[in-house]
């Protein structure tokens, strides 16, 4: 499938999972085996730009996520949010980091249905923890809070948001921090895994078991930037627990079926687009194990 990541994310701090966002191609799987396979052999906390970079373009951006769910005409439910009136609780950099991506999907779902007192919420939640880790200085809060109350300021909102995560994500590399980048990326993932299925159960729409599918890519890219922290035991923790999770992904294939390129003329250049299609295959079965286990793993984690 053709992935146009959307850029009118209102109020939500995390477009660094969208990375340049863009049309990435009719399979959503480009860049994502361009990954070398022994980064986990590193035995180090440093990960190159490029590799991740490849990576966090193939995620589904927040917004992405909650807008196929609302194209299904699924009406709002606070349910599938992360409570935020735990936050105290969370007192490691390693547990800040998380709930930080956990947190910023859920204001993507948030922004989608307007529901703008609650989003305040998650904001001023995610700037504890974006202080708590010691990065809080590269977002402008307040004329975040601003532009989350204004739908005609999405476009601000979008460059504030993009422009503060990427420092954000420097400052982090630049300190020797990469592993909570990584943290970052996998409470995103996880809450988006969290939120499809959840909706799943309610809205069975073929859509949506696709792109529950489809993570099977996903989680075995970020299993191989989580190995490369092993040597903590925090993350041998959450390695141990998404593994679980990947090996319910085993039962999903994916196939691509090779499209006819088009000729497209950009700049003066003639350049190619290559319409490839996914094909996912995943039983009822499957998709019921990958629910229980998403919400096993995701209410673990954040202590639900």
């Amino acid at each position: 499938m053709v992935r146009n990541y959307l850029y009118i994310l209102t109020g939500v701090l995390f477009l660094y999972a969208c990375g340049s966002c863009g049309n990435k191609g009719a399979s959503g799987t480009n860049g994502l085996n361009d990954i070398p396979d022994d980064v986990v052999n590193l035995g180090i906390a440093e990960i190159s730009e490029e590799a991740m970079q490849g990576f966090v373009d193939n995620m589904s951006s927040p917004v992405e996520m909650a807008a196929l769910i609302k194209s299904l005409n699924v009406g709002y439910s606070n349910k599938y949010l992360a409570p935020t009136d735990k936050i105290e609780d969370y007192t490691t950099n390693f547990q800040q980091a998380f709930s930080l991506g956990v947190y910023g999907l859920d204001l993507g779902y948030l922004n989608m249905y307007n529901k703008t007192n609650t989003v305040l919420d998650y904001i001023s939640a995610i700037k504890t923890l974006a202080d708590a880790i010691n990065v809080g200085q590269f977002f402008d809060f307040t004329t975040l809070k601003r532009l989350a109350q204004n739908n005609q300021n999405l476009d601000s909102l979008m460059y504030i948001s993009v422009h503060s995560f990427n420092q954000m994500d420097n400052y982090l590399r630049k300190t020797n921090r990469s592993n909570l980048s990584v943290l970052i990326v996998t409470g995103l993932w996880l809450e988006g895994n969290y939120l499809a299925t959840q909706v799943y159960k309610e809205a069975p729409h073929p859509a949506l078991k696709e792109r529950i599918g489809e993570q099977k890519i996903i989680i075995e890219k970020l299993m191989i930037f989580l190995q490369n922290f092993k040597s903590d035991k925090q993350f041998q923790n959450l390695i141990s627990e998404l593994s679980s999770l990947q090996e319910e992904y085993k039962n999903v294939s994916i196939t691509i079926e090779l499209g006819e390129p088009e000729a497209v003329e950009k700049d003066g250049m003639l350049t190619f687009i290559q319409h490839d299609k996914s094909i996912v295959n995943i039983s009822d079965e499957t998709v019921q194990r990958i629910t229980q286990k998403t919400e096993d793993i995701r209410n673990k984690l954040i202590r639900k």
